[in-house]
């Protein structure tokens, strides 16, 4: 019995001292260039579009696969717990619709929010940081079809995040993170009379991004860092 409790000890002692080995959050910057892929949902679009005059009875087109997604993120973690950013995004996909032009979806912009993280000590050898965290900011959201016209509406996106960054080093990494944005926009169609009563399309939907960080060492002359 002494021999376990002595082992457990041990065990436990090992553990804490690897976690005091782990650079703590406080005070990191980060700089993250992601890729991926998003999936929207257009079918309130799609409902509206198919019951104007003129393309009633015709074939319903499938839905977009989606199309891709890029993200830039800046953040600061002002606490080991609370991290501030600001990402700049840009993503898009066609809606290729029977019976009229393919019409392109372009959303783009900035997002600023909070994440709320905290720091395990396993799988890497610096440790694995989860989030979860809520974004908005303003949005471009710019559609384009051929032979129709553009239109182009700043609006303002709302939407949550949740990954986690696999800290391969002191200053590398591989962050994993899943959005869901609510935007919404309005199409080339609606520059014309016979569409005023088109619904807009989904400028969110499902974003999923892979992508490498760089992590910058605490600066104790940074706000809120301590020494």
């Amino acid at each position: 019995m002494r021999r376990l409790v002595f082992l457990a000890f041990l065990l436990a002692a090992g553990s804490a001292s690897a976690q005091e080995e782990l650079a703590p959050l406080n005070g990191v910057g980060r700089i993250s260039i992601q890729a991926g892929w998003r999936v929207s949902s257009n079918d309130t679009f799609y409902d509206s579009f198919y019951a104007l005059p003129g393309f009633q009875g015709v074939q319903r087109a499938p839905d977009s696969p989606g199309g891709p997604f890029l993200a830039g993120s800046f953040a600061y973690a002002a606490t080991d717990f609370i991290e501030l950013g600001i990402d700049l995004f840009a993503t898009g996909e066609q809606l290729r619709l029977t019976g009229a032009p393919t019409l392109t979806n372009v959303t783009y912009g900035a997002l600023v929010g909070l994440r709320f993280q905290t720091l395990l000590d396993l799988l890497t050898p610096e440790g694995v940081v989860p989030f979860v965290g809520l974004q908005t900011g303003p949005t471009l959201a710019y559609s384009m079809a051929e032979g129709v016209g553009r239109k182009e509406i700043l609006t303002q996106t709302w939407g949550g995040t949740v990954g986690a960054t696999f800290r391969f080093s002191a200053h590398w990494g591989l962050t994993a993170e899943y959005r869901l944005a609510f935007v919404r926009g309005q199409s080339a169609f609606n520059t014309k009379t016979e569409f005023a009563q088109l619904a807009s399309y989904n400028g969110g939907g499902n974003w999923f991004a892979l992508g490498v960080t760089y992590l910058l060492a605490p600066d104790p002359t940074r706000p809120f860092s301590s020494p």
